[in-house]
């Protein structure tokens, strides 16, 4: 077993185990992050859309929150998350609104003035049942 060397803060240790953690759990967190990976690409979802495949459409606040401290971008598609407007986040946790956008068109998703077309581009009811 390998033993800490210092070269990593607590505070950053403690929050890989909080994140592992709400990984392998049957968490709000987790469920948040499977409901994600269910946003087809090339659609998007509101906060609300993804707290009710998570269980609880109340939770859109969390969806937000967790969001926020995606451990892993690359497979938890957190960009095709947008507000009721359509707005994009204005601080993108992953390189800011412009990136959102930028990845999002690159799906083929259209981004005007900040902003997704929802009646165009939200994924469909039948989606949040599968």
């Amino acid at each position: 077993m390998k033993t800490r060397d210092g070269s990593i803060p607590d505070d950053v240790i403690k929050r890989m185990v909080a994140e592992s953690y709400d990984l392998v759990t049957d968490s709000p967190t987790k469920r948040i992050y499977e409901a994600v990976k269910r946003i087809p690409r090339g659609k998007v979802a509101t906060y609300a859309d993804v707290a009710e495949m998570a269980g609880d459409r109340k939770m859109a606040r969390t969806v937000g929150n967790a969001l926020h401290k995606n451990p892993d971008p690359g497979t938890i598609p957190c960009h095709r998350v947008v507000n009721s407007k359509g707005e994009l986040a204005g601080k993108y946790a992953f390189g800011g609104a412009w990136k959102q956008a930028q990845i999002l068109e690159s799906e083929g998703v259209e981004v005007v003035n900040g902003k997704v077309n929802l009646e165009e581009y939200r994924m469909d009811e039948y989606d949040f049942l599968n």
